[in-house]
């Protein structure tokens, strides 16, 4: 599965990669929106920008690969109160995918293992299908 991600700070890079490392027998590919060209359905892991918006470069990426799109993990700060990750929150209902994680700027340890998991179980569904 592609992980396809957006970062402005390099905290979502971090992220991916750390939960790239924690599964290290799954093919997962990792590449920025800005570069990745999807031929496979993919997670897509991003920012919340300002108060609440999903960043410009994520929706245009969404806007030509949305239909691929299997579920979010936003990135936010907790300071922003109700508007904490909100862009996963907005992603999630416009493509009708589950959001798998709101993350406080580059995530923990029990973050990582949260998506993990949920890359998990989505393998051992599509081994089974």
């Amino acid at each position: 599965m592609l992980l396809a991600f957006d970062s402005l700070t390099g905290n979502v890079r971090r992220f991916v990669g750390g939960v790239q490392a924690a599964l290290p027998g799954c093919a997962l590919d990792a590449q920025p929106v800005q570069a990745a060209q999807p031929t496979e359905d993919f997670v897509l892991f991003t920012y919340t920008f300002g108060t609440g918006q999903i960043p410009a470069t994520t929706a245009r990426f969404l806007e030509e690969h949305g239909g691929r799109l299997r579920g979010v993990v936003s990135s936010g700060s907790f300071h922003w109160g109700d508007n904490f990750g909100r862009a996963g929150d907005l992603i999630a209902a416009r493509y009708g995918v589950p959001l798998i994680a709101k993350i406080n700027k580059g995530g923990t340890a029990q973050d990582r293992e949260t998506v993990a998991a949920w890359l998990r179980g989505w393998e051992e569904g599509q081994a089974q299908a």
